[in-house]
């Protein structure tokens, strides 16, 4: 697996060997200027637009002075690379807002809600007479640009990728300024969102006459027993020269070795200047591997565009065979077989880095999921990065994707659209989302009438894919959805629409977890922290073992697909029930960091075949001898024994999607667990009262990286005593310290109370500090672009320093 993503990678950036010389795609991360405007004062926003003859006025007026005007001096701003997110460097203030993590940014604070970029490159000579366009993956947000002073646009959206032809504004074989400016004022969430250009930028060179942005749609068609597909290409191609140019098609189908396992011809068409035409080919695959959870194979498509005899433009679509189908008695079937989708919810933003997540990053949270079982991720709430679907799609993780905002007008039809056709040729997507929880007309006949309208735009722009709404309890958004999202089953009654709707396919598209704070088994929530709701009942309707009340539901009936727990990681901003000091949502199975919590290990039980024994509450709990404990274990033994402090408690049989509990009074000492199967011992689990930390353990989430100042490698650093036991309760001051060819790039502890800095004001700075959270602290190192190794120390007073070597080729 690790080979095939790195030859997505390889494909991503520089397509294919045979392409380079027809198409280029350059990534334009690197050495950006940035600085802050004003959200309320133009003359503090560097007078954007106040010129007698502005932006807005004039094409590249001579008049121009902003950021924008190659004669501004920009010489003060600092240096980022990207993708950036500038709200991570900002201070916490409890006056800011609740839902984005009580973050100086937004209408309260004008002078850090706007933020300027400035990148110069040069275009050879030789370029003069290609197609060159803009490719911004993701800009938060209210974003506008520009090239050498030239005004290319305006998108308000934060999530929308955004394409610009600047072909005819170019300095050939000169140097070249694009500018952009992001005002994260308003808020388009409700949760963290970050500001900035926190996604990649590209530079695309092609011939005049090439395949269109996201120009093919590649879709399969098959029938059990699945032995042959009949691939569906569609391509548009477009002519952006001044002259009439006709074209033909050739398509190659390569499997994962890169070997070619088909190609078909296309007939092509004539186009006027500035035209663009479709064209459609079928190719028949023989013995198609197909793609699925566990076995996620991708192909290429390589499609050449001709012109006469001479190739002009190879254009490269990654895609997999797969039959997907949502059935309202069996729920969804992925090639033949019902699949139960083990889902979670994920919002976009990682602790040091904020909404700015590196490639590398992406997938290391997707394998954090998939290690506990893990099969499904629903977007919430807003389309996903590129990279984050290209690794679904090599992992074998299903996606709902979801739109942000629920319309039908032009303003909300045009993302919807642009999201579908960038993402559709994913073959991890299974469900396009309209909205999520639309209070003001879900219960409307307002809110059934546009989801009808936004179903049927869904199936114009994919025919393949159904779409989707979650409702948090209104019936009426639900009735023309192809497939139903239930928000939580304390708040929609699943079985009467069941009764009401019986042809209805539906999914639990959120469910609580029951969460609290990773290691708190005791409420502080006067310092931001909580226990786990699961473990306490307050009344009928309480939240008493909800993520098992939850899984055993959506189990249990094979009609629903599955369910989408809320959340997969915790995130910031939204700290409900809690508020400041709290900064972060406690909800997510794994925290801020990725650091499991207790509820991932009933997940693992009964969502993997490997054995699990986990024993919790921790067995550190000072301050609470004497008082009676509920000891829980979460296993998919058949049987599991308990001793604690030598006293033998019983064995008990483990029931289905269960867990089981016993009660001891607390007094330091050891808690064994023997899980049985078959009547056999198969695991032995024991937790101590540890002594004090006294060691620190640190390891990585792979021992090289790429030197290509891109990649990142993930540290675990772990507070131990002098028995090399985990510390639950540890919070020591590290010291980091780096040599080599890497920076600190951020850090973090999965503290949803987290109020201290998470990365240095300088990338080049050698140390920084983070306090460990429970005996956890996490350091995200990249790379600096050089080949060498690198070495990360851990120190804290008293222990001694711990090193980790990296390798960078």
């Amino acid at each position: 697996m690790k080979t095939l993503y790195s030859f997505l990678i390889l494909i991503t950036i520089s397509l294919s060997l045979s392409a380079q010389s027809v198409r280029e795609r350059i990534l334009l991360d690197d050495d950006w200027q940035f600085a802050f405007g004003n959200a309320s004062d133009p003359a503090k926003d560097f007078g954007c637009g106040t010129e007698y003859f502005n932006y807005l006025t004039k094409a590249a007026s001579i008049h121009n002075s902003g950021p924008y005007s190659p004669k501004f001096d920009a010489s003060g701003w600092k240096r980022v690379n990207l993708p950036h997110d500038w709200v991570v460097d900002l201070p916490f203030d409890g006056k800011a807002s609740h839902s984005h993590g009580y973050k100086t940014v937004g209408y309260r604070y004008p002078e850090t809600s706007v933020g300027w970029y400035r990148k110069t490159f040069t275009i050879p000579q030789e370029d003069l007479g290609k197609h060159l366009y803009l490719q911004f993956d993701g800009i938060f947000r209210d974003a506008r640009v520009w090239i050498n002073g030239f005004y290319l646009g305006h998108e308000p959206s934060g999530y929308a990728t955004q394409t610009y032809d600047i072909s005819e504004y170019l300095n050939y074989g000169e140097e070249n300024l694009l500018t952009v400016r992001a005002d994260a004022t308003l808020e388009e969430g409700w949760f963290y969102e970050g500001a900035g250009i926190y996604r990649h930028v590209w530079l695309n060179k092609t011939a005049p006459l090439h395949v269109a942005p996201f120009g093919t749609f590649v879709h399969s068609t098959l029938q059990a027993p699945f032995d042959q597909a009949t691939l569906t290409i569609e391509t548009t191609v477009e002519n952006s020269a001044l002259q009439p140019a006709a074209y033909r098609l050739r398509h190659i189908l390569q499997d994962a070795e890169g070997r070619e396992v088909a190609h078909c011809e296309a007939d092509g068409k004539s186009l006027l200047p500035k035209e663009h035409g479709l064209s459609i080919a079928r190719l028949d695959v023989q013995q198609p591997h197909l793609w699925s959870v566990d076995t996620p194979y991708l192909y290429t498509l390589l499609t050449e565009v001709y012109q006469g005899d001479k190739l002009v433009d190879t254009y490269t679509t990654v895609t997999g065979i797969r039959h997907i189908r949502f059935d309202a008695d069996r729920g969804f079937i992925l090639n033949g077989r019902p699949l139960k989708l083990k889902g979670v919810n994920m919002h976009q933003d990682h602790a040091g880095v904020g909404s700015a997540i590196p490639d590398a990053l992406q997938r290391y949270r997707l394998e954090q999921l998939k290690a506990f079982g893990c099969n499904a991720y629903r977007s919430s709430h807003n389309p996903m990065t590129p990279e984050m679907l290209d690794a679904c799609d090599s992992l074998g993780i299903l996606v709902i994707e979801e739109n942000r905002l629920t319309g039908i007008n032009e303003e909300h039809i045009r993302l919807l659209e642009r999201m579908i056709k960038r993402d559709r040729n994913h073959p991890s997507i299974i469900l396009w989302s309209a909205g999520n929880e639309e209070w003001g007309i879900e219960w409307k006949e307002s809110g059934t009438r546009i989801a009808a309208t936004m179903r049927e735009y869904c199936h114009r722009f994919d025919p393949t894919r159904l779409m989707t709404v979650a409702s948090s309890s209104g019936p009426a958004i639900l009735i023309p959805a192809d497939v139903a999202g239930y928000n939580y089953i304390l708040q929609n009654p699943v079985e009467q629409h069941r009764k009401d709707y019986p042809q209805r396919r539906a999914l639990g598209s959120e469910e609580t977890t029951g969460c609290g704070t990773r290691g708190i088994y005791f409420d502080d929530r006067s310092n931001g922290r909580m226990a786990a709701l699961n473990r306490h009942a307050s009344g009928p309707d309480s939240l008493l073992n909800s993520i098992e009340r939850g899984w055993k539901f959506y189990d249990e009936r094979p009609y629903l697909a599955g369910l989408f727990y809320w959340t997969g990681f915790d995130y910031r901003g939204e700290p409900n029930p809690l508020g400041f000091p709290a900064t972060g949502s406690q909800f997510g199975i794994l925290d801020y960091c990725g650091f499991p919590k207790d509820e991932a290990y009933y997940l693992k039980s009964w969502w993997t075949d490997e054995p699990v024994l986990h024993i919790l509450p921790h067995w550190n709990l000072a301050g609470h001898e004497g008082e009676t404990i509920d000891l829980w274990v979460y296993s998919n033994c058949d049987e599991v024994e308990l001793t604690v402090n030598g006293k033998n408690l019983g064995r008990k049989p483990m029931p289905r999607n269960g867990h089981l509990s016993w009660q001891a009074v607390y007094r330091p000492g050891t808690v064994k667990a023997v899980g049985y199967k078959n009547g056999k011992r198969l695991l032995t689990e024991q937790i101590a009262t540890t002594g004090a930390p006294a060691r620190i353990s640190l390891t990585a989430d792979r021992p090289a990286i790429q030197a290509d100042n891109r990649d990142v490698a993930v540290f675990r650093v772990e507070l131990q005593d002098k028995k090399k036991r985990f510390v639950p309760t540890a919070c020591n001051e590290l010291t980091l310290t780096v040599s080599g060819p890497v920076r600190i790039l951020g850090v973090g502890n999965g503290d949803p109370a987290y109020r201290a800095t998470e990365r240095p004001a300088d990338a080049a700075a050698r140390t920084f500090r983070v306090n460990a959270f429970n005996g956890l602290a996490q350091v995200l190192l990249q790379s600096t672009g050089q080949s060498g190794e690198a070495t990360l120390t851990v120190e804290s007073e008293g222990i001694p320093a711990a090193t980790y070597s990296l390798t960078a080729n």
